[in-house]
């Protein structure tokens, strides 16, 4: 009997975490919550507890938007792509690992960085355009890479890619794409760069590196946080709760090179995905057979990102993997400022993990950054309106950001300033 009520209880746990998201779209989760007798507007009040807290006031009526243009911030996006998305695809996305502590610290420690606004200064033109290895951007705002898109848009990484376009943002394909690089290049008909899974092998990463310049891509990142097993706690719980069969889909199982067609015509045979061999020398390997720029993207430490100037590295990407890579606690914008000090106005130095505001964006550039990495907001637009989706979160994004900037009192990239984030809080 203690052993069926304490699995009550977790149960009823679980749903409650479920409820207590934006994620009320809800249907079937609305008939569990009926069974289970939970209210969700008194669960919805404490969703600021949770992941990517709305702030809805208790007395603001909750609906779903039905176009993009009907959004108002970016969270309006993730519960739609809740009703869309197969359950399975939208855990994998949402979830962190174990008890999630990173993930939520994304969020909470861009409270730590109070704005110190500037008065009296000339904000009627606003220019936020940046430059990265001598291409001009009219924004600092990119579009992250995140894996197996297809999972969320049947049109995929090809649809992100001509939101891209449409914008006037960069954007980067992952190695765990669901489209090819030449596709996605075709698609945003500009330049594109690529992050790299090395996986066990170098010279399994030297044929992929060598595909990707061939189509002309300019920089390529290396991703270096992604060394081990990790527990998706939330993905796993969900997954459950999804009806359909796995293998139906994936075939050759889970997250397998046959589903990352950036490997077609390699033999992969024996090959760990995990790149838990890799060391400094890795970047040696890769400077061997491309002209490409290297950015290192994982660095959290002054230690790392020494190194990372020691090694020749053209760039740095401060990033947690959005908390999915380990629970150690630190907010991504807890990194940066450390990982600044040791390369600012040596190597650019790029940021994500927990950005949602355009005032998000500024604090990271006050902090150091030189350009900010958007990943789930574009997904929950994804899953919710396919490109129209990507489209409308990157403008609101890039709106609130140049706000945010006049009324930080800063015209211009070059005038945001440290000294405008209060570092004490």
């Amino acid at each position: 009997m203690k052993h069926s009520k304490y699995k009550d209880d977790q149960r009823r746990q679980f749903l409650s975490w479920l409820a207590a998201s934006p994620l009320l779209a809800l249907g079937s989760s609305q008939d569990l919550l009926a069974q289970e007798k939970i209210d969700p507007r008194e669960l919805l009040r404490n969703y600021s507890e949770h992941l990517d807290p709305m702030m809805l006031s208790p007395k603001i009526p909750f609906e779903l938007i039905s176009s993009p243009q009907e959004a108002i911030n970016v969270f309006d996006f993730e519960p739609v792509a809740f009703k869309r998305v197969p359950l399975a695809h939208f855990a994998y996305m949402a979830t962190g690992i174990d008890d999630e502590v990173t993930l939520r610290a994304n969020r909470s420690a861009f409270q730590k960085f109070p704005l110190r606004p500037r008065r009296m200064r000339d904000v009627s033109h606003v220019d936020t355009s940046i430059t990265l290895f001598g291409s001009k951007w009219k924004s600092p705002i990119m579009i992250a890479p995140t894996g197996g898109n297809k999972a969320y848009d049947p049109e995929g990484e090809v649809a992100v890619a001509r939101a891209a376009r449409a914008g006037g943002y960069l954007n980067v394909l992952s190695a765990a794409g669901a489209s090819t690089i030449e596709e996605v290049v075709a698609a945003r008909q500009g330049e594109v760069w690529f992050s790299l899974y090395a996986t066990s092998s170098t010279e399994v990463a030297k044929q992929v590196v060598r595909r990707v310049e061939r189509v002309g891509v300019p920089v390529l990142e290396i991703t270096v946080d992604r060394n081990g097993g990790r527990n998706q706690e939330t993905f796993f719980r969900l997954k459950k709760m999804d009806s359909r069969t796995c293998s139906n889909c994936h075939v050759h199982g889970f997250g397998s090179a046959q589903e990352r067609p950036i490997y077609d015509g390699i033999d992969m045979t024996g090959i760990n995905m995990s790149s838990s061999n890799m060391t400094w020398d890795f970047i040696q390997k890769m400077r061997d057979v491309t002209k490409m720029k290297i950015v290192l993207k994982g660095i959290l430490t002054e230690e790392d990102a020494s190194l990372c100037l020691k090694y020749g590295v053209d760039g740095i990407h401060v990033s947690n993997h959005g908390g999915r890579s380990e629970d150690g606690g630190r907010g991504a914008i807890e990194c940066l400022p450390e990982v600044a000090k040791v390369a600012k106005g040596k190597v650019p130095i790029l940021f994500d993990s927990g950005v949602r505001r355009g005032s998000d964006v500024f604090k990271a550039m006050a902090l150091g950054a030189n350009a900010v990495c958007i990943g789930r907001p574009y997904l929950w637009g994804l899953g919710a309106f396919g490109q129209p989706g990507v489209e409308r979160v990157m403008e609101i994004l890039q709106t609130e950001f140049k706000s945010t900037m006049q009324q930080m009192g800063a015209p211009n990239i070059a005038a945001i300033q440290s000294s405008m984030v209060f570092k004490g809080a």
